[in-house]
């Protein structure tokens, strides 16, 4: 994060609805009110180790921790001196009783194959699993390469490496073969478990192909191990390739978990930076594993017999959060699909919802604003009644689709958990509690018990209500990042060193007078336009409250005058064409929305705006078509690259 003026960003948005939770969700949840919720959020203030040791109760260990917090400001370590493992809390805790025959996985592939594995089923694919990577010399310590489309292997595999006290680093499938290089060659991978191919809007995604040219400059991979996903003709180098289903195949269903300790790397995790090299964020094993647990019953309110749906890819923090090891450790039932959400129409996930009968709905604020581009009539068509809780996660939701959200999703009966934490913070921070938390449209509400959030300016001074500022954390929380792979002096500089004493988010927020946190994106993306520092959010929560207005991302462009002008690329709903009258219209509305010095000096209608695979909106790259740059750098992690071509062609 570089550095910024120590002055405020302006907070301009104003929400005042609000929403309590209902009587009958209440009644039923874990968290019944906010008067329970905060004297759980007081206990964990007042006893910060008491409080995390309770709740590591629930995690079972093979040798007990002898202190819960060693904290040397910036290293932390949890649980010290405690044994456990990853897979064996979401796996085997769960064989004794009757959850050994539930579902654990109900996986759907974007052709419409499907399967579903139990949690008796998922032990024994685990279990061959780990004796396969241990076959091909694989030992505690080692870190492996997962490289797979969206299939329960890859949940298979990141299990079997915590199993045999691997580490694992899973690189998302939409990368390309030189991104996949740099992560093998930084993480100095001993294996690479990939797929043939994977499916994506009925392409096949050649995935195989992509390693064999990632290998040719990765020496440490001496073994790699191909799923057959897709049925497409790879090329297997003799020595180093192995069909997944061969090695499989002749292992026993029987695995012996390695006791680890606690902080033992479960997973490194890169993080696509907007420049410079990717960072490794090291994730431990019991710190995390307990904050993921948690937050599924504080925040999902998880029950025995929910059907979970995180929408994320594997290769995200999310995926490893909220559809691995924080659903499975929670013993829940969880839903994997494959493929895009238009595939092959734009009804799919609500297909998806009705066919399994899912009660726990779990996506991105860029999928929501896209669903509405696309119209209700696709939600119309099918039965989403056996949803009780929706969620949102990736970045800030602006009122207006958080609103759609609650009214067509939700049918304004369940509860929308607004959820904001990071890779680098490993699970959910800020967020409502459904059963005790009044919610506002936009508003990520509150931090978890036992999250010091704090907003302050560069010195580190708290600011007073609705006071913009910097998004720190004042105390560790056991699912923090431990360090960057190969990089600590990075992980120090980038994340405790900005703000004297604190972690840094690299995020702007705003507190409320009743303590709701409002997220206002990143510090990066701040505007600022004739002395007004402005996050980006505020702009296209106003934009996009224009009913005409699907999406919008706003950017800054440098400007003589102003020090930056206001540009934004805008997304109309249906097939609505933009034209000089409604952009005129859009400017007088911002206008109105936040005030005469914010209205857009230019508004550029496009089809669709430049998205990773994970669904967040590039601004980076909008940034530079707006400045006319050409050399727009990394574009790897881009979902469409025609998309920008078309940005470029079209002039105002």
């Amino acid at each position: 994060m570089p550095d910024h003026p120590a002055i405020d960003i302006e907070s301009v948005l104003k929400e005042d609805r609000k929403f309590p939770p209902a009587a009958e969700f209440s009644r039923r949840a874990l968290i019944k009110s906010m008067a329970e919720l905060e004297a759980l959020s007081r206990r964990a203030a007042e006893d910060p180790e008491g409080f995390w040791k309770e709740c590591a109760g629930e995690l079972f260990w093979f040798k007990p921790f002898t202190k819960v917090l060693d904290w040397n400001f910036p290293w932390v370590k949890w649980f010290v001196g405690g044994e456990l493992n990853a897979s064996y809390n979401c796996i085997d805790r769960h064989l004794a009783g009757p959850r050994r025959n539930k579902a654990a996985l109900i996986w759907e592939g974007e052709p419409g194959d499907s399967r579903i594995l139990t949690y008796q089923m998922l032990a024994s694919e685990v279990a061959r699993c780990a004796n396969g990577l241990r076959s091909l010399g694989v030992k505690a310590g080692d870190l492996v390469a997962i490289y797979m489309p969206m299939v329960p292997e890859a949940v298979i595999a990141m299990l079997a490496c915590a199993r045999i006290g691997a580490t694992h680093s899973v690189v998302f499938g939409g990368f390309s073969a030189d991104a996949l290089r740099d992560r093998i060659n930084d993480a100095e991978a001993k294996v690479c478990i990939t797929a043939d191919g994977g499916w994506r809007r009925g392409q096949i995604v050649e995935l195989k192909r992509n390693v064999d040219e990632a290998l040719k400059e990765a020496p440490s991979v001496h073994k790699c191990v191909v799923l057959k996903r897709c049925g497409n003709h790879v090329e297997m180098r003799a020595g180093r390739d192995v069909w997944w289903d061969e090695l499989m195949d002749a292992q026993k269903a029987v695995c012996e978990p390695v006791s680890v300790d606690s902080e033992h790397p479960l997973y490194t995790l890169y993080t696509s930076g907007t420049t410079g090299k990717p960072k490794g964020v090291v994730h431990s094993t019991a710190g995390y594993l307990l904050h993921v647990l948690m937050t599924m019953k504080w925040v999902f309110d998880i029950k025995d017999e929910d059907i979970f749906w995180c929408t994320a890819d594997i290769g995200w923090v999310t995926g490893h959060s909220y559809t691995v090891y924080g659903p499975l450790a929670a013993g829940a039932t969880v839903v994997m699909y494959e493929g895009a959400p238009n595939a092959p129409a734009n009804d799919r996930f609500w297909q998806i919802i009705e066919k399994y009968r899912v009660n726990i709905f779990y996506t991105a604020p860029t999928a929501i604003r896209t669903f509405i581009k696309w119209g209700d009539e696709w939600v119309h068509k099918h039965d989403l009644s056996s949803l009780r809780l929706l969620g949102t996660v990736g970045e800030p939701i602006n009122p207006e689709a958080w609103m759609w959200y609650h009214k067509v999703i939700g049918r304004e009966k369940c509860p929308i958990v607004d959820t904001w934490w990071q890779t680098e913070t490993g699970a959910i921070l800020i967020s409502p509690v459904p059963g005790a938390t009044p919610t506002k449209p936009g508003s990520a509400t509150r931090p978890l018990p036992g999250i010091a959030a704090d907003v302050v300016t560069r010195e580190g001074t708290s600011v007073g209500p609705n006071q913009g500022g910097f998004l720190v954390i004042k105390r560790p929380w056991p699912g923090m990042l431990r360090t960057i792979f190969h990089d600590p002096d990075r992980y120090k500089k980038q994340y405790f060193e900005q703000i004297p004493g604190v972690y840094t988010t690299g995020d702007g927020a705003r507190c409320d007078e009743d303590g709701y946190f409002w997220i206002m994106g990143r510090v990066d993306d701040v505007i600022n336009v004739s002395g007004h520092r402005l996050g980006t959010m505020e702009v296209e929560s106003a934009l996009v409250s224009h009913p005409a207005v699907a999406e919008a991302a706003a950017v800054g462009r440098p400007d003589d005058l102003k020090g930056q002008a206001l540009v934004c690329f805008v997304t109309l709903e249906g097939r609505r064409k933009g034209d000089d009258r409604l952009r005129e219209e859009l400017r007088n509305h911002v206008g109105k929305e936040i005030g005469a010095f914010a209205r857009p000096d230019t508004i550029r209608f496009t089809d669709a705006l430049p998205k990773t695979r994970s669904g967040k909106i590039m601004r980076r790259l909008l940034r530079q078509i707006a400045a006319g740059d050409q050399a727009l750098g990394d574009t790897t992690t881009l979902e469409d690259l025609s998309v920008l071509a078309r940005l470029r062609e079209d002039e105002e």
